[in-house]
């Protein structure tokens, strides 16, 4: 019996040769990349489906700067890093990096596609672009891809980003964004920048250190609670007053409420249709 079985799996494997060597070179080709393809979709969605319930171990950034502190002699090397759950942060910094990064996290479908127009808008004229990543967006380019500036990158990002938005959902995105981002050279997530900075838990963040966390997010590299300078003071008083009107965030908020509150969002596609239009 187990010699039939040992002779039918050489005899497929035989066959499945053959016809390798039977396809012509654009065939080959072709079952590469297809075999590929395929591959990768299984991967990614293999991925998120994990790192909904556990934490992703390092990310392509954490490795990046790891081998840019290694190769540069003028910079520590440090790798910081801490997770803990989202019951475990202080609800001041959910809201400070929602009013610093994101005001329509809670509402968009990932894509604040009213800000993708207005930055549209803005480089056509000439004008400085401004930024129009959301908190999801982040959180996809930070866990999964490399930091490059590429607009095949850009592609997969809008993929990631929108399978976390089905797959995770709002409070399990803003947690792990939390638990990964960048708040200085070789310090990842708001558990490790509070020990490093405040010397306390994430849960122990007052208002305005939470304010000055979120201040050093779009540029940790040289934004950070340790350079207290004029435009660091203002533009945590900026922060901290867009906290007071805002109020605390409620991540548990549901879809139904959502839609009461901001009406049903545009998503990616009208985004692109709108572009295809423009195009016209």
């Amino acid at each position: 019996m187990k010699k039939n079985k040992t002779n039918k799996k050489k005899g497929s494997s035989r066959r499945w040769l053959r016809r390798w060597r039977e396809l012509r070179f654009f065939g080959k080709v072709w079952r590469v990349v297809w075999i590929t393809l395929v591959s990768l979709f299984l991967l990614s969605w293999l991925l998120v489906l994990l790192y909904r319930f556990v934490y992703p171990p390092l990310t392509p950034l954490m490795v990046q700067r790891y081998v840019q502190q290694l190769t540069d002699s003028e910079r520590k090397v440090r790798f910081e890093r801490d997770y803990v759950r989202i019951d475990d942060i202080s609800p001041y910094l959910v809201t400070a990096v929602v009013c610093s990064e994101d005001g329509m996290f809670m509402y968009h479908n990932g894509f604040d596609v009213k800000q993708l127009k207005q930055s549209y808008r803005e480089n056509q004229r000439g004008h400085r672009v401004r930024g129009g990543s959301t908190i999801s967006m982040q959180t996809a380019k930070n866990v999964f891809l490399p930091h490059s500036r590429t607009m095949w990158r850009k592609a997969v990002e809008a993929y990631f980003t929108q399978l976390i938005e089905w797959v995770w959902g709002k409070k399990r995105i803003m947690e792990v964004y939390l638990n990964v981002i960048e708040y200085g050279d070789g310090i990842y997530g708001c558990e490790a920048a509070s020990q490093h900075y405040f010397g306390h838990s994430a849960k122990e963040l007052t208002r305005k250190e939470a304010a000055q966390l979120a201040v050093s997010l779009p540029n940790p590299m040289k934004i950070n609670a340790e350079k207290n300078g004029p435009y660091f003071r203002r533009q945590t008083g900026v922060i901290q007053d867009r906290m007071g009107k805002q109020g605390k965030v409620n991540l548990d908020m549901t879809r139904e409420e959502r839609l009461k509150r901001h009406g049903k969002q545009e998503g990616l596609w009208d985004f692109l249709k709108w572009m295809m239009l423009l195009s016209c």
